[in-house]
């Protein structure tokens, strides 16, 4: 199944940010990569990052940028799991 949705370019550019940025979490990095992946191809979320942005989402430890990161790679994901 192909993914029709795509990360907006003004996030996109953000997770580019995020990715050169040294004192970005490991976590913000992975969604970051996960939104970058999904800007201009059909790329779909993979399971395991639907569980972890999910995570993030229910966290309060996490700051408004990740979530939105986080956000992103859910709207994208496969609505038959």
């Amino acid at each position: 199944m192909t993914n029709s949705k795509q990360s907006s370019k003004a996030l996109a550019s953000k997770a580019a940010s995020t990715l050169n940025d040294p004192s970005a979490s490991q976590v913000q990095k992975s969604l970051a990569a996960s939104v970058l992946s999904q800007s201009s191809s059909s790329n779909q979320t993979s399971s395991e990052m639907e569980t972890k942005a999910s995570e993030v989402l229910k966290s309060s430890k996490y700051s408004d940028e990740t979530k939105s990161f986080a956000a992103s790679v859910l709207s994208q994901s496969n609505k038959a799991r």
